[in-house]
């Protein structure tokens, strides 16, 4: 058995009341007191006390007047109330909960018990309920003889709990109840006759796309089929752009080395020569000799074709002679062949 619940939860939720939690919700977003619907439409009541009236809507008070829709406050000496700390998980079930606490405390015969309740606070462990519970006759009692009123069906009746306002079932409020679920059910006509203009609208636009779509892949075939001599052109320009840009690799790679060759043999002067040349993309290494090796490095270092001159190795001096051998790294600014 334990197995076979375990196939039903769902990071810890049980999925089989999944339909339940679902209608408690929308319950709770419809017909709770603390629901931003029920505030915006819900009618005003004007509650009755014995020497002066205040208007509310949805259990708030309320700066509106004129409405058809009346209460009367019940004295704290006709009202038993009682405070519940409950778990978060019966909210569902929360209306079965409260008949089933009045049954059990109730001090007055079934037939006589009227009771209603308001959430005072909740939290995700557990919700406070606020419960009044009173005597039917003996409500009725008060309303006639303070009030003149004999028909229970014509007034709600309140009670008062901790300054808030709980409505006690069994009177007037079915009136009340029955034209707030009217209002929701005209509201929710206009939002479902909303909804199917909007789904009309976005179909009718889908429809029209749709059509421009097929007109746009009718253009695109026909233009694909005018333009394959003008893709393969293309595709052997890209081989032949492919082909330069290796040719320009290689060139970089493997320069011309006239062109420095005859730079360098400008730029040298009597009894200056270099014994070993080469030259790999922008960088060049000279090995020769010369009277005054430093001149050298000093003058190809203010050329503006070369963006670096470095010696490798020191300037040694030729043994039995005054010359100099010298290593020189050059880097050249730009590639020498474009």
């Amino acid at each position: 058995m334990l197995e076979s619940a375990q196939k039903w939860e769902l990071f810890g939720y049980d999925m089989r009341n999944l339909g339940r939690h679902w209608l408690g919700a929308w319950r709770s977003l419809l017909w709770g007191h603390d629901s931003p619907i029920r505030q915006r439409f819900d009618d005003v009541v004007c509650l009755r006390r014995e020497r002066s009236e205040v208007y509310y809507q949805a259990g708030k008070r309320s700066d509106a007047t004129g409405t058809i829709y009346s209460a009367i406050l019940l004295p704290e000496a006709l009202v038993l109330s009682k405070r519940l700390d409950l778990p978060a998980a019966v909210e569902e079930d929360l209306e079965a909960v409260l008949a089933l606490e009045c049954s059990a405390h109730s001090p007055f015969s079934a037939d006589d018990t009227s009771y209603g309740w308001h959430i005072a606070y909740r939290d995700e462990s557990k919700i406070g309920v606020a419960l009044a519970i009173a005597s039917k006759s003996s409500a009725m009692a008060y309303l006639v003889s303070k009030f003149d009123a004999h028909d229970p069906r014509q007034q709600e009746v309140w009670a008062q709990i901790d300054g808030e306002m709980v409505v006690i079932r069994g009177f007037g409020e079915g009136l009340r109840e029955g034209n707030y679920k009217k209002r929701l059910l005209r509201v929710a006509a206009m939002v479902a006759v909303a909804a199917l203009l909007i789904a009309s609208i976005v179909g009718v636009a889908a429809g029209l796309k749709a059509l421009e779509l097929k007109r746009v892949e009718e253009m695109a075939a026909t233009t694909e089929i005018e333009s394959q001599d003008a893709a393969r052109l293309r595709s052997s320009l890209g081989l032949a752009n492919e082909m330069i840009v290796s040719a320009n690799e290689i060139a970089m790679a493997y320069p011309n080395p006239h062109i420095e060759i005859s730079r360098l043999t400008h730029l040298l002067k009597d009894g200056e020569f270099i014994q070993r040349f080469t030259i790999k993309g922008l960088d060049v290494n000279l090995q020769g000799g010369a009277a005054d090796a430093a001149s050298i490095m000093q003058r190809l270092a203010g050329q503006p074709e070369y963006a670096e001159v470095t010696a490798p190795r020191a300037i040694t001096r030729v043994r039995g002679s005054e010359g100099e051998n010298f290593y020189l790294n050059i880097r050249l600014r730009e590639a020498p062949l474009q």
